[in-house]
């Protein structure tokens, strides 16, 4: 038997460290909407210049070239709004950097796989861990010419994170592939340049504690009143004093509303941005802040009253609720959504399927057991190979937002979240748990077995299920249990409890010397019956 890879142990999730609300700019007048264009694109001409600029440092960037590069900004804009633009680049260019070091992971790796298939003889099988040889020699040559791309594009990669040169596209790279494919992307010119327009404003600024209402530069009072400091260039638009300009829209924030007035009240930081949606021709506003990460209760205590283990799947949530003692109790539940619509609509399938969740585990105090799932090193064409729909499978599926919305949403109702290993939980599952948990009136699927693995493993039970003991009442007549427990499982060895009462004819069952021994007791037929029988004869 192959050797198997280390169980990592369930731990509970942290809970979220910010806050983001949005509430739409009602009733903006025509002057509202072309002063806000011209400050964003003003403040976009001027991040696209800052964001050059620290490109062509690199690696060789200080506080002193922040601190000139802020400077420049300042003439052209204010003090504020050149920190926002310097911090928002500083924070692009670290991204560009983790995910151009990801990429350079997924490279290696896909060259690692296929120099070993290449290794191989074609035609030859592989196992469950190791991919085999090529299947013709056709595809065998064509994977040595895909090995020395991968190895250039791996060479000009390393080369551009040694120099500290990354790559970033102001408006995102998705939208400006679209400008070639219009009638793919069902746009027009016009449309594609407003969205294009709308991506690359800068209309974002940070919040200062102690500042009037945690912000200078957009701020925004108890009652919902906007207004924005104008960059120096534009503070002959202003219609309030100080160079300021008031919109006519006020805002509410229904959601979290009381929070944000008590913290703007209390002139704490909060940062804001205003963003445009050309589709629905609409104005938002979006106010962020961060909290303290809430101290998680310890793993013990969170699963004191049994967990709910859930299974994510493409399409579903597949749940059963465990007692703590590791013992699925009730149906099981699948909690749907569909992934095919646009971001807007997947977004809220996976919202209304996680408060379904949520709410049946905040019924009944229990927290929610998940699988630490990571698929950046799992979808790629050269680990799965033909598989395309496989992999088209376990790209669709939302792991990372999913797990993000289900923790932040969790901390809301007070429900713990613990994260488990996710090795060998749908295979185990359905190996130990599907056909013990189907009946005639409950079907059972694989997704619902591996969300009792899950729950068992985030209990710190074995997932493997003891099996049934002999039919006959000795175990010399039919044999031991076909599956024992291994020596680590708790109450491998122990005898069984006898519980005082009805059953036992005795009040004080299992106190006694005896009480685990099985030939002391008086049975029908039993061995200590044989041995007085012999004697008396």
């Amino acid at each position: 038997m192959a050797d198997l890879r280390p169980i990592e142990a369930p731990f509970v999730a942290l809970g979220p460290s910010g806050v983001a609300i949005r509430d739409r700019l009602k009733h903006l007048t025509t002057d509202d909407e072309k002063v806000l264009r011209l400050v964003g694109d003003h403040l976009g001409s001027l991040a696209g210049k800052d964001l050059k600029a620290r490109y062509a440092v690199g690696l060789d960037h200080d506080t002193d070239a922040w601190a000139e590069r802020k400077r420049s900004l300042t003439e052209e804009s204010s003090s504020r709004w050149a920190g926002s633009i310097t911090k928002a680049t500083h924070d692009q260019w670290a991204l560009s950097r983790r995910a151009q070091f990801a990429h350079i992971q997924n490279l290696e790796a896909g060259i690692r796989t296929i120099a070993h298939r290449l290794s191989l003889p074609v035609g030859e099988k592989g196992t469950k861990r190791t991919p085999g040889g090529y299947r013709s020699r056709q595809e065998w040559f064509q994977k040595t010419r895909r090995l020395h791309l991968l190895e250039d594009r791996l060479t000009a990669e390393r080369a551009d994170r040694e120099n500290g040169r990354v790559r970033v596209v102001r408006g995102g790279k998705r939208l400006l592939r679209n400008r070639h494919n219009l009638e793919q992307a069902q746009l027009t010119e016009t449309e594609w340049r407003q969205r294009w327009e709308a991506e690359r404003r800068f209309l974002q600024a940070d919040g200062e504690s102690g500042k009037r209402f945690g912000n200078e530069t957009i701020r925004v009072t108890p009652d919902g009143e906007v207004s924005i400091k104008l960059p120096a260039p534009l503070a002959h638009l202003a219609n309030a004093r100080h160079g300021r300009y008031v919109l006519a829209a006020k805002v509410s924030f229904p959601h979290r509303g009381e929070q944000w007035r008590d913290r703007i009240t209390a002139n704490r930081a909060v940062a804001y941005r205003i963003h445009e949606d050309t589709a629905r021709g609409r104005w938002y506003l979006t106010a962020s802040w961060s909290i303290p990460l809430v101290k998680t209760v310890p793993l013990t205590t969170a699963v004191t009253g049994g967990v709910i283990g859930v299974d994510t799947n493409a399409d579903h949530l597949a749940a059963w609720r465990l007692d703590q003692h590791g013992n699925p109790i009730g149906a099981p539940h699948t909690f749907t959504y569909d992934l095919s619509g646009n971001a807007q609509h997947r977004d809220a399938q996976v919202r209304h399927a996680l408060i379904r969740l949520l709410h049946w585990a905040h019924r009944h105090g229990l927290a929610v057991a998940i699988e630490d799932l990571d698929f950046g090193a799992e979808k790629t064409r050269e680990k799965h190979g033909r598989r395309r729909r496989f992999r088209k499978l376990i790209s669709g599926m939302p792991v990372s937002k999913l797990r993000a919305r289900l923790i932040s949403m969790a901390a809301e109702l007070g429900i713990a979240i613990v994260a488990v290993d996710p090795a060998y939980t749908s295979m185990w599952g359905a190996q130990h748990w599907q056909r013990p948990l189907t009946s005639k009136n409950r079907p059972v699927t694989r997704h619902h077995a591996a969300g009792v693995a899950i729950g068992r493993r985030a209990l710190g039970h074995p997932i493997r299920r003891r099996t049934a003991p002999p039919p006959h009442d000795q175990s010399d007549r039919a044999g031991h249990r076909t599956v024992q427990a291994r020596p680590e499982a708790r109450g491998h060895e122990e005898t069984r409890p006898c519980i005082p009462g009805p059953r036992t004819r005795s009040d004080g069952a299992g106190c006694g010397a005896n009480a685990g021994d099985q030939c002391a007791q008086h049975r029908s037929r039993h061995a200590a019956e044989h041995v007085q029988l012999m004697l008396s004869l």
